[in-house]
């Protein structure tokens, strides 16, 4: 990977690409970390979102979120909207007909995404302000405000929050125009990365604070280090799996010319859908947790502005926390559900094999028709079982490993799923791109 971008710096016009990219990433960095929004007290703020309940969702905004930045929402708001779009093209037919008219109809999709990100701005928008009051880390001039005066401070606040995940959502179509792709990705790769530093700070620190006391933790940190690699290597390979169907054409015979009689094969890859069921899965879990840390449920706070006491819908709540036994439970159910969902409405089976038969294709040893997608359903749904365990042991791992050591590293499964995926796609990206490059050199 390292090779493909050094290769890539070597061309000129990749190497303006890539400038281009790192520009907008460093906008969305300062937009994150400097751009405080009015009538936001980040010192507050901060302190209020170090608890555990939110250290999470910080993560993933790239630190904006506990600073209350113009891009505290960050790309959150359009990853829900292109999720809910595509799940909602296989249910309105529309939809389904404009997927299919190529460019023109992808346009069309695009615009309703937009339209949907800035709905899901206003209502995480509309969110994160109540948890702004509830936690009083706005300033006291507008906390105290009334009537119209306290409606137009929240209003400013809520616009100020839209905009920026309009803003974000912009720059990662930027980076897809004049950069190099894969932008609203490599928005979000960047925010996760932002936080690494924590990573290095809290394997130190547990080395520092429980090695004198406790002797054994010497040997505890290197080894979660040691398991950190391994999972990014597991997520690599896990990646480059695949299942290979066997298919042979038959010989047709066009003029003088004969055309087909090759052997080759579908490649099936073991996660098929990449994170897609553990975001889906981790959105409907850190529901409860997400509404224990905009203070539903909760009665009390301790000094280090973890809830201390709950109510009996908070109890329930409290039920679902994270590293918990339910939690876990339903994490590999919600991931299993999701993957079949999923590929069931992105692979068909029946078409499958009916696009082979057009073709004058078949699967060895498998008659044309319907034993031909009856068996590359048998085969899929294998291959999904399989991809989703392996996704649940990615996630659950990261998980197991803070509860039995009391270190936790804030970098799931989910977000090592992400930053390996991304950095894998980008540089697949850089590679297509030079060799696009090099067959116009040799044509020309």
């Amino acid at each position: 990977m390292f090779k493909t971008f050094r290769n890539a710096f070597a061309i000129p016009e990749l190497r303006k690409k890539i400038f281009y990219t790192l520009f907008i990433i460093a906008i969305f960095r300062i937009g994150a970390v400097m751009v405080t929004v009015p009538f936001v007290d980040p010192a507050a703020l901060t302190a209020a979102a170090g608890n555990q309940y939110l250290s999470y969702i910080n993560l993933f905004t790239g630190g904006g979120f506990e600073k209350g930045t113009l891009f505290a929402l960050s790309i959150s708001p359009y990853i829900t909207s292109s999720i809910i779009v595509q799940l909602l093209t296989v249910a309105i037919p529309s939809w389904e007909r404009l997927s299919k008219e190529g460019e023109e109809g992808r346009k069309k999709l695009g615009q309703v995404t937009r339209i949907g990100t800035v709905l899901m701005a206003l209502i995480e928008g509309f969110s994160y302000f109540m948890y702004l009051r509830n936690t009083s880390t706005l300033s006291d001039a507008v906390l105290f405000k009334q009537g119209f005066d306290g409606y137009f401070s929240a209003v400013v606040i809520i616009m100020c929050y839209i905009a920026g995940a309009t803003l974000m959502m912009w720059l990662g179509e930027q980076i897809n125009k004049k950069g190099i792709g894969n932008g609203v990705s490599l928005l979000l790769f960047a925010g996760i990365v932002a936080n690494f530093d924590s990573i290095v700070s809290t394997l130190t620190g547990a080395w520092q604070n429980y090695g004198p006391t406790q002797p054994v933790y010497y040997f505890i940190v290197p080894l979660l280090a040691i398991l950190l690699l391994a999972e990014i290597y597991f997520v690599v390979y896990m990646d480059a799996a695949e299942r290979r169907l066997p298919v042979q054409y038959a010989k047709r015979v066009v003029g003088r010319k004969v055309y087909g009689g090759q052997n080759t094969n579908i490649p099936l890859k073991v996660n098929m859908a990449n994170v897609l069921p553990v975001i889906f899965a981790n959105s409907l879990l850190s529901l409860p947790t997400m509404l224990l840390g905009f203070g539903v449920g909760v009665t009390n706070y301790d000094t280090s502005g973890n809830p201390s006491e709950f109510t009996a819908f908070g109890n329930f709540l409290k039920w679902f926390s994270y590293q918990g036994a339910a939690y876990m439970i339903l994490y590999i159910i919600l991931i299993i559900a999701f993957a079949y969902f999923y590929i069931s409405i992105t692979y068909n089976p029946i078409e499958m094999a009916n696009n082979l038969r057009k073709n004058s294709g078949t699967i060895p040893g498998i008659r044309p028709g319907k034993p031909t997608s009856d068996y590359i359903s048998r085969v899929l749904s294998r291959i999904i079982l399989i991809g989703a365990i392996c996704l649940s042991i990615v996630v659950l791992v990261p998980m197991l490993s803070g509860s039995l050591t009391n270190i936790n590293l804030a970098l799931g499964g989910t977000t090592i799923i992400i930053v390996v995926g991304v950095a894998i796609e980008t540089a697949r990206q850089l590679e297509s791109q030079m060799l696009m490059r090099h067959y116009k050199g040799f044509l020309e």
